[in-house]
């Protein structure tokens, strides 16, 4: 007998027995377990919000909600083969993981230091404005998402298995089993720390080995064979490599460039981050500042304009802003918020996607579209001549004005009153200003908050050009995968695009 599945309209605070009385209205008699799977905000009357949810019947007598390992049905043997996996973000860790369960060797090169360390050195950027190129916001055990909202959802299709795996993963390594069911599901920065660490033990106790504070320089091949690693600490000879180095990595990406790996521009969006008090956001959204059993309310907004599309990205309710330069000498922003999501800000990327040779009328290499990006970093760092921001009122910036008005603001480094249209390239400005208008329509009193910084990693710049299990063209063991490659973006698709790339080396051998 198939398990059944019944929909759900709940109060927000329920409980067991609200599910089970729901239940037996609908007709369910003899009940042993569930399984809610799937968990929806309805927030359609505001003052008046509602669970939708999709309880699953279980045939057999279990506890409640209890969660079943999930798997990719891998078998382990010993395939007396060296893999080498480049970065610790989500497609590396994934890739990894499961290269582990099927019997390969396997090395994980991080350029940063273990997480511990990597939030030590976050706080004393935060708090004296030291950087360090090696252990930041972008770099470190864990990639960018450490220090993020961490965010699950996906928008990329045919994951299913995949997504699965990674969601079990994070929960036996200590993330709430909500992660399953929530149509929104996020980890927070909290907890992602603690569920870092914990894969790094179970990479290490199936067999792996994990190299911190070592970054990749370049590799050696023969034919389009990669025979080796070079590092900051030796060479490492292989039979795979897999790179997972992130999008800010731009060293590495003129590296490879260099030894023929081949790359293509991609559209790109960039912007500012805005920033709102979270209770104007929830009163928008909820119909009122502060819902009992709700954390904080979430916008997704999107604006077409004649030039191109503006929208909102990232949001962080109840987060701060954060540096998330990767270079010395450049200054960008990004969003990051715990679990809880309790702090007195909303923050989101606001951006408007562009290409570069259409905006510029003329052939752009992948390397040119790496360095204009770099230069307009590097061009917000010298604005104010350090880790300050540029910032000024939406409001400012619509009607071409320049003001910010005195307010507090999650951003711990400062921010420095700037018009914002003297950085951003010409080609954005209206674009923005006319998404910033829609957007205020949408969320009444939106112009009332703040721009600031650039926000420039919605997404990689280019992309590498491989098959759609992330080998590199013109190469039999080199993979390309996760945010760096241009062909995922997020914790989820990154972690899928890198499990991809382990079961094609596992299919093959």
């Amino acid at each position: 007998m198939k398990n059944n599945i019944y929909e759900l309209i709940l109060p927000i605070e329920f409980s067991d027995n609200d599910i089970k009385i729901a239940l037996k209205k609908k007709g369910v008699k003899n009940l042993k377990a569930y399984t809610i799977t799937r968990k929806s905000l309805d927030a359609r009357k505001k003052g008046s919000l509602l669970w939708n949810i999709s309880v699953e019947i279980n045939t057999l007598e279990t506890d409640f909600n209890l969660l079943p390992q999930k798997s990719l049905n891998v078998k382990y043997k010993n395939r007396n083969k060296k893999i080498i996996v480049v970065g610790s973000g989500p497609s590396g860790i994934f890739s990894s993981l499961l290269l582990l369960q099927s019997g390969f060797n396997v090395t994980l090169i991080e350029r940063g230091p273990e997480v511990d360390q990597r939030d030590r050195d976050i706080t004393n950027l935060l708090k004296n404005a030291v950087f360090n190129s090696s252990s930041n916001f972008a770099f470190g055990e864990g990639g960018a998402g450490t220090f993020s909202d961490g965010k699950l959802t996906s928008r990329s299709k045919h994951i299913s298995n995949e997504k699965d795996y990674i969601l079990s993963t994070f929960i036996n390594n200590g993330a709430p089993s909500e992660i399953f069911s929530m149509v929104h599901p996020h980890l927070g920065s909290d907890n992602l720390k603690v569920i870092v660490k914990s894969m790094r033990n179970q990479f290490i106790n199936l067999g792996g080995e994990i190299l911190f504070d070592t970054e990749f320089l370049s590799f050696n091949s023969i034919s389009g064979l990669v025979k080796s690693v070079e590092t900051s600490k030796g060479v490492i000879d292989c039979d795979y490599l897999i790179l997972g180095t992130g999008h800010s990595s731009f060293n590495t990406y003129r590296e490879l460039m260099n030894l023929g790996v081949k790359f293509r521009n991609k559209n790109f969006a960039i912007g500012f981050r805005a920033e709102h008090n979270q209770s104007h956001i929830n009163k928008s959204q909820w119909g009122v500042e502060q819902v009992k059993g709700l954390k904080a309310a979430e916008y997704r907004l999107v604006a077409k304009t004649e030039q191109s599309s503006v929208f909102s990205f990232c949001m962080c309710p109840g987060g701060t802003v954060v540096p998330a330069a990767a270079t010395t000498g450049s200054s960008v922003v990004n969003g990051m918020s715990n679990y809880m999501r309790s702090g007195k800000f909303a923050n989101a990327a606001v951006v408007a996607s562009f290409d570069f040779e259409k905006e510029l009328k003329r052939e752009v290499s992948p390397k040119e579209s790496l360095d204009l990006l770099q230069h307009l970093e590097e061009k917000y760092y010298s604005a104010t001549g350090g880790f300050s921001v540029p910032a000024m009122s939406i409001n400012s910036f619509i009607n071409g004005k320049c003001n910010l008005i005195s307010r507090e603001t999650s951003y711990a480094l400062g921010l420095t009153e700037y018009d914002l249209t003297t950085l951003l390239p010409s080609f954005v400005i209206n674009p923005l200003k006319q998404g910033l208008i829609d957007f205020n329509k949408k969320i009444k009193g939106y112009e009332d908050g703040i721009i600031m910084g650039l926000e420039s990693k919605t997404s990689a710049p280019i992309q590498v050009l491989r098959n759609q299990n992330g080998l590199c063209q013109d190469f039999y063991n080199l993979y390309f995968c996760g945010e760096g490659s241009g062909w995922a973006g997020g914790i989820v698709s990154s972690g899928a695009d890198g499990l991809k790339a382990a079961q094609d080396i596992i299919d093959r051998n």
